[in-house]
């Protein structure tokens, strides 16, 4: 991960005290929430290493609450998540997540809303920012700090040529692209992060002008 500045290690403006614990706890939340694409209902925070040792301390689990309800780094509801969470019906739950070669700062969160579920593990890596890791049970890599498409897919052949095709034509700057797939054949995730904005009429032609797109899921810059 690189860092442009010292502000960005420093941290954003952010509701305390810690830019990896709580900065960066919001951002998770906020980006499952978005990878979710509704309302979350429920959701299961599985923390580990460090997010595990102090988080009630730091003010980890409120503030990763606060992301799933939306709420920015600066707002000064994160205090209030808890409260939030009861008032919107969203049922939620912490627990010991297995320990792995992963970041101190980690967390797996298995969210869920009327028509959909998604699970995510993401680790907070300091300044604020934050890197999802695994998505569904496949290793992935975004950091919510560009545009990014999530497209659940059927895997065959020429897949990525027709979505980079159609992106270009349609002026979307392509930074990074990557499929991961549950089986050959099956069903499959591609993760692209772009430059700009895509605009819902490309959204529209991917999901009709691309075959064995099955759903897509957008994440706007954090």
């Amino acid at each position: 991960m690189k860092y442009n500045s010292a502000f960005e290690i420093i941290g954003p403006v952010m509701v305390g005290p810690s830019s990896s614990h709580t900065a960066g706890a919001v951002r998770i939340g906020r980006l499952a929430r978005e990878v979710l694409g509704e309302r979350p209902t429920q959701v299961r925070f599985e923390l580990m290493g460090s997010f595990l040792a102090t988080y009630r301390g730091h003010g980890t689990d409120v503030a990763l609450l606060a992301g799933v309800l939306g709420l920015d780094t600066a707002d000064a509801d994160v205090r209030r998540a808890r409260d939030l969470a009861h008032e919107a019906g969203l049922a939620y739950e912490f627990a010991a997540g297995r320990a792995e070669h992963h970041h101190p700062n980690t967390v797996r969160v298995v969210l869920a809303g009327a028509t959909r579920a998604t699970a995510l593990v993401a680790s907070s890596i300091g300044g604020g920012k934050v890197e999802v890791i695994e998505l569904d049970g496949l290793h992935v890599r975004f950091t919510g700090e560009r545009f990014t498409l999530i497209l659940y897919h059927v895997d065959e052949q020429g897949f990525l040529a027709r979505v980079s095709r159609l992106l270009d034509e349609r002026g979307s700057n392509i930074a990074r692209l990557s499929l991961e797939r549950w089986t050959k054949g099956g069903d499959a995730v591609t993760v692209c992060e772009v430059d700009q904005p895509v605009p819902a009429s490309v959204l529209a032609d991917l999901r009709a002008g691309i075959r064995g797109v099955r759903d897509i899921r957008v994440v706007s810059v954090l």
